[in-house]
Parts: structure tokens; sequence; C-alpha cells
């Protein structure tokens, strides 16, 4: 890599056509053969995958329970399906039912049952005439209630909507049609009519956010650059940078969409981990470019200087990042694949921008590069010392080591407490902002219908080999009497007059071989994020299904959407040390073979966790307590997402490992010159310490600029990595680190000898003009910078 900045301040003509023409090969890649994002996710060797497989298997509909999306009203007065509703809902249903990406809308106010659409049944399952013949009066009122889309009270009603599906049998709906869905319903609500629509696959076809998040963050990055630099092009060549390798990396992950499952939010993340860390690593070839021409050093030789110095700090931090995403990959998990090489290169093409494209630029901009300075900029040759003040802030903390160690160290502990209630779980629709379709919808059916009918489990009961003809009811009631059970469908009232309407069905040659594969929606008298639901599961498959197994020798898997994400928020939550060991470990032996230590990768390594403990308890305390919940328009409170965690340690991990390279490689120069430890923290400090603040403070601002973002996912990365960025670099990287390599004194710098004897040597070189003379701030050399 330092050969390509070389060869691109040598030849910068040449490396900026070769730049632009393998960024417009990736571009073209994105734009013509992009694939189609999808969030779904496949979990091997869990119980939901096996009942999904059964279900798949034996052709088993459970569009009744599952549907693809379901709009629920309520009218203000009279019932939700007398004629004056219809009058309302009906066109609208008509409408979304011709819609391309839709098969079939149900019509709760057709007494035969018949759906709305091209690929209906021509009416309900169940013969309505052979029923009449069959059953008695009360028997078909309890047969209608117990499969009624409308309440018991008969105030709320929903209608399920079924889409086309992909070639694995997933539901799709392309965005122009879950707009329309979602206009359509929304233009029908009034004082007289509350009415909404909820449907993950609506949400991930209209996820699209608009670019307010970047334009935020780059705003506030120029601010930062325009103060740190006073100079208007020195400010803007970050920004410019960074924007270019995102749209290669951006556009990657747009064509890898076609081999991995990438999920709808990817570009989003990916556009704001690659805007954050882009923007610093041009900052710090910057900011060592602009430091070497402020002391009279000629542009080419500075930009060498740059990209030997900064530039290799930059690839070995960016490298960092890195491993800590695709140390995902271990989790070998589907969904995590596509999120961790999509980001991964992101971050690949905005650190090949630093190294890359910006040293041309660089050569051929020359001193231009501080053009247009306002009234605080430096000009080239000034000579100006710059790094007086860190200097200064190094002796304070030697002088007390102990004691801001125990500050900082404490600062990080009480701001990680409440991570020690974290609640790791899928947040349910209660969670959406008010007024929205999805809270609305939520809320009636909720209302409605009970809690739990927003996110029923699933029970598969495979009943091949089963000579018991009751087994199936001593199933359903076994279930239904299940401590936290409010129902089930079908209902133990129902399985008599299913049975005899099966039986008739059979006598006049109309029925179907039944299938040994049966389906009972089991709902939870909870809420789908309530904690007494993850333990309904737990009671179901460890004490509720054995026994009726055993007691009937049937084979019963609890699966269903509710089932899934509790499964996979067990599968993370059990990845959770691995991941962690993995990539802490691999940062560990990179750390030892940079700095040929063994305490400071140590230390650099474990106090990552430190960060990422405070990071997840202000996330706890904020989406999960409630503080300041309002301020940041965090509409309901809930578990934290299982994938949040582990996103965010690998993004963590590599960043401050940035921090940590950028610093402690200042601290290692000067230690194997001077061998005087005190005088390297503080050369590290003078060397890096505003650099790195300025880093710290543009990264973090990109990351709080998605905070006003609607979408959950997102506001929640943004807050604990914008923490998380804040606390690391502050705190642990400006405070406690320095103050624990004081108190360590020399042995931060001892390694057996037989491992330095064959441990590779990977330099960060300094530059000519860099001479530790930081110990006294009245000699006429200063530190530099990174």
């Amino acid at each position: 890599m330092p050969g390509l900045s070389a060869w691109a301040v040598r030849r910068p003509v040449f490396a900026l056509v070769a730049w632009f023409v393998a960024l417009l090969a990736l571009v073209g890649l994105g734009v013509g053969l992009g694939g189609q994002y999808n969030d779904a996710f496949d979990l091997p060797d869990t119980e939901s995958k096996v009942a999904t497989d059964l279900l798949s298997a034996s052709g088993t509909d459970t569009s009744g329970v599952e549907g693809g999306a379901s709009v629920v009203w309520s009218p203000a007065s009279g019932s939700a399906v007398d004629p004056a509703t219809a009058a309302e809902i009906v066109p609208v249903l008509e409408d979304i039912a011709s819609l391309d990406s839709v098969t079939c809308v149900a019509n709760p106010f057709d007494p035969r049952g018949a759906g709305i659409g091209r690929e209906c049944q021509a009416g309900s399952a169940i013969d309505p005439t052979l029923s009449a013949q069959v059953l008695t009066p009360e028997e078909l009122q309890t047969l209608a209630a117990s499969f009624s889309p409308v309440s018991p009270d008969g105030s709320v009603a929903f209608a399920s909507i079924t889409f086309t599906t992909d070639a694995d049998g997933a539901p799709t709906v392309s965005g122009t049609d879950a707009t329309t869905i979602l206009d359509s319903v929304a233009s029908l609500r009034s004082g007289d009519l509350s009415i909404g629509v909820q449907g993950q696959v609506l949400e991930f076809a209209n996820s699209a956010p608009p670019a307010t998040g970047e334009i935020v963050g780059i705003t506030v990055a120029i601010i930062i650059l325009l103060i740190a630099f006073g100079s208007i092009v020195a400010a803007g060549l970050p920004i410019i940078t960074a924007l270019l390798g995102l749209v290669g990396g951006l556009a990657f992950v747009t064509f890898g969409a076609n081999f991995l499952d990438v999920a709808t939010f990817a570009p989003t993340l990916a556009a704001m981990i690659g805007l954050g860390v882009g923007i610093d690593y041009a900052l710090f070839v910057i900011n060592r470019y602009r430091q070497a021409l402020l002391v009279g050093h000629e542009p080419k030789k500075a930009a060498i200087e740059a990209v030997e110095t900064a530039g290799r700090a930059v690839v070995f931090a960016g490298s960092a990042v890195v491993i800590g995403l695709l140390g995902l990959l271990v989790l070998r998990i589907n969904f995590f694949t596509g999120l961790s090489i999509g980001a991964a290169v992101t971050v690949i093409m905005v650190m090949l921008s630093a190294v890359w494209f910006l040293p041309a630029l660089l050569s051929l901009m020359g001193t231009k590069v501080l053009a247009l300075r306002l009234p605080w900029g430096k000009k080239p040759g000034s000579g100006e010392p710059e790094g007086r003040g860190w200097a200064h802030y190094g002796r304070g903390l030697q002088k007390v080591p102990w004691l801001t160690s125990a500050l900082a160290l404490g600062f990080v502990i009480i701001l990680a407490i409440p991570a020690l209630s974290l609640r790791q779980g899928f947040a349910d629709d209660s969670g959406k902002p008010e007024g929205s379709n999805a809270r609305i919808a939520y809320d009636l059916r909720a209302d409605g219908f009970g809690p739990g009918s927003n996110g029923p489990f699933l029970v598969v009961a495979d009943l091949e080999g089963v000579t018991d003809p009751q087994a199936f009811g001593t199933i359903v009631a076994g279930l239904a009497q299940a401590p936290g059970v409010a129902g089930t469908s079908p209902s133990l009232e129902t399985l008599p007059i299913i049975g005899k309407l099966a039986a008739a069905q059979s006598q006049a040659g109309a029925g179907e071989s039944s299938s040994s594969v049966q389906a009972i929606a089991v709902f939870p008298a909870s809420a789908p994020q309530d904690e007494a639901t993850a333990q309904l599961l737990t009671t179901l498959r460890d004490q509720v299904n054995p026994a009726l197994e055993d007691a009937t020798g049937a084979q019963l898997y609890v699966g269903g959407a509710q089932a899934i994400t509790q499964d996979f928020t067990s599968v993370l939550s059990d990845a959770l040390p691995i991941f962690l060991a993995v990539v802490v470990g691999l940062g560990f032996i990179a750390l030892v073979i940079l700095f040929h230590s063994i305490l400071v990768p140590l230390t650099g390594a474990l106090t990552s966790l430190l960060s990422l403990a405070a990071a997840m308890g202000i996330t706890v305390a904020i989406f999960q307590w409630g503080w300041f919940a309002d301020l940041l328009g965090v509409a309901g409170t809930g578990p934290i997402f299982p994938f949040v965690p582990i996103m965010v340690f690998a993004i963590l991990f590599g960043l401050s490992m940035d921090y940590q390279v950028f610093l402690v490689s200042r601290m290692q120069e000067e230690w194997l010159r001077t061998r005087d430890n005190s005088a390297s923290i503080r050369r590290g400090l003078g060397g890096s310490g505003r650099v790195v603040i300025i880093a710290a403070l543009i990264m973090s601002s990109v990351f709080m600029a998605f905070v006003p973002s609607p979408d959950s996912i997102i506001k929640l990365f943004g807050v604990a990595l914008a923490s998380a960025v804040l606390i690391d670099a502050f705190v642990v990287r400006l405070v406690l680190v320095p103050s624990l390599m004081s108190i360590f004194g020399k042995a931060n710098w001892w390694l057996p000898g037989w491992l330095d004897r064959i441990l590779p040597t990977v330099k960060i070189e300094p530059g000519e003009d860099e001479i530790a003379d930081d110990v006294d701030p009245n000699s006429e050399r200063q530190p530099v910078g990174v």
C-alpha cells in the first residue's frame, strides 16, 4: 500500500485516471447489475428452522395467521363491518388488490369469506353449503367466531394482504406498491375512522431513508474542519475524498446483493460507517501533509512524508476496522454476511481513496491545499509549532496518574451500569411513532384481539405414525391451558366442529387427504416484545411440548416469525463471547506485531471493551429505560436489537484501534529514540492528541446526524456509535490509556527476546522534521502531528 501511495504522488495524473476508471467500473456494476435487498435470515440448527421447513414441505397454509400485511380499522361508532364502514373501506381494499405485488386481499365484509384479487380462492376454505347442511346454528356461530377477522365486540376488523413471493417463498412487494398501500390507508384516516396497516414487508420495501443524515453529518464535519485547518480548500478535501470512496463502497453493496443477503438498512449503515471513517482517514493524511508544509517542506516531499507516516497508519487502522467487521463471519449467519462484507468493502474503498486518490490530488495541488485561508489559517512555511498544549496536558496527567486513571475508569463504569440490565430482542410496532400506520394498526389489533395477536407462535405438530385419533385435540388442549397463553387457533371448542366437517367432506368425496403436519397458532397473553412472551417460548419448548410429545407420540416444534426472532436473539447472545474473543484476539496480535510489546496491545484491546460497555449502558438507558427518549425522538422503549452489540463492537474496535495506533505509534518512536517512557507519552499526546480529537468529533457528528432518522434501527446505531466514539476518544484513549501507561512505566515496552526476534517489523516511519522535543515546550521545534 505505501508503494501505491508513493506512485500516486510521483505520477498523479495516471493515478487519478486509474482511480476514476476503477470507481466508474464499480458504479457501473452497482447501477447496471444491482441486486435486491432483503432482510431474510436463515438460522440453521434451531427449532424454528425445523418448524419452517416442515410447514414448507407439507404445503401448510399459515397466511391467515402470518400474512404479508394487514389493514386494521375501527370506526368511532358502530360496527367495524357495518355498511357505512364498508362504503369507505372496500374501495381501498379493491385498489390494493389491483396492485401487481398483491395476489389477494381478505374481505371481512363478505359473509361468504370471499377475498378480493386475482388469486383468491372462490370462498372460504370451509364449504358454506356443506357447513349449513352438517352443522347446527350454534356450531356455525362458534366456527365463525373462532376464525373471524372481526373482534369479539365488533369494534375492530382487519383484512390480510397476500403478496407475490420469491423463489424461497418469501413475500415481495415493490417500493411503489408499498407506498401506494401506505398512502391509500392513511388517506382514510379521520376523526370517524381509525385505520392503519402493518407488515414488515411494507417497511422493507418502503425503507429507503432520505439523505438528511449524510447531509447534516457532512455539514458538521465541514465546520469542524474549517476550524481545525483554517482553509476552505483543506476543509473540503476530506469530504470529497470520503464521498468518492463511499460511492464505490455503496455501489459494491448494491452489486453484492445479487450474491449475498443484504439487509435493507445495510446501505445506510455502510454510509454511516464509510462517511465517518473516510473523513477521518483523509483528515489524518491531510493534517500530516499540512504540518509538513508549515515547517517549510517542498510539496512533493511533504506528500511522500504524509503517506509514509499517516498513510501507513491509515492502512493499519483501516485493516483493524475490516478485521472487526469481517469477524462477524464467524457467526455463520447469512444476515450478517451481507452486512459485514458490504461495510468492510465500503471501509476499504474509503481507505483506498485516502491513500490513492488523495495523495495524487495533494501532489497536483501543492501548497494550494491551504488556499482560501480563513483569518486563523496558517501559511506554508510559517513554521508555527503545534502540540504545546497537549504536551502540557500530558505532564498534568503524569503528575497524578493514579487519580486520573481512577476518575476515567470510574466514569466509564458508571456509564456502563445500565448495560447490566441489557435485554436483547426485537421491538414490536408499539415502538413506532404515534400516528404512524404501523403503530395505529398495532394498537387497534391489541385492543380488539389482545396483545398476543400481534405476534403469535406457530406450533407445528408432526403426527406421522401417530395412531391416536384424539392426539391433535390433546395437543391443542395442552397448549391452550399453558400459563401465559391467551388462546389458540384452532381452539379446543372448534376441534369437534372441524372434525365433523372433515368427515362430511370425506364422505362427499370433496376432501383431500389430511396432512400429517398441522399448525396451531398460539397467542400469548403478552405483547411480542414483553419478557413474558420470551418466557412463554421457553416454557412451551422445555415443559409443555415435551409433556405433550410423551402423551401423544407426536413431534412438536415452535416456529413462526415470533419464535424465529427470539431464536435469532438467542443465537447472537450465545455467539457474542466467541465473537469478542476472536476480534479482540486478532486485534491484540496485530498490535503486538506493530508495537513489539505485550502490555500496550493488551491495554488497547481491553479498554475497547470498556468503551463498548459504556456505549451499551447509554443505549440501554435511552432505548430500554426511556431516559431522554423524548429529546431524541424515541417513540417507545423495548429490548435492544440483538445484532446491535455485535455490530457496534465490530465497528468500535476498529475505530478505537485507529486512535490507539495514531497515539501510540508516536509514543513508540520516541521510546525507541530516548528510552524515556514519560517523554514518549507526552510525545504521543503532543503529536496526535489534537487530530484524534478532531477525528472523534467528526465521526461522532456523522453518527449523531442519523439519530433523527425515523428508522429505529438506524437511530439506535447512531446513538450507540456516537457515544462509543466520544467515550473511547475523549475518556479512554486521551485520559485512561496515557495514565495507565504512565503508571506501567518501562513495562509498557517489554517483549520477550525470543518473540521480538521472530516478529516482523512493521514501522510507521516518522518524517525528518519529527524531533521529539516536547519535553521542553520552549524548544525551537515542536511535534508536527500525524
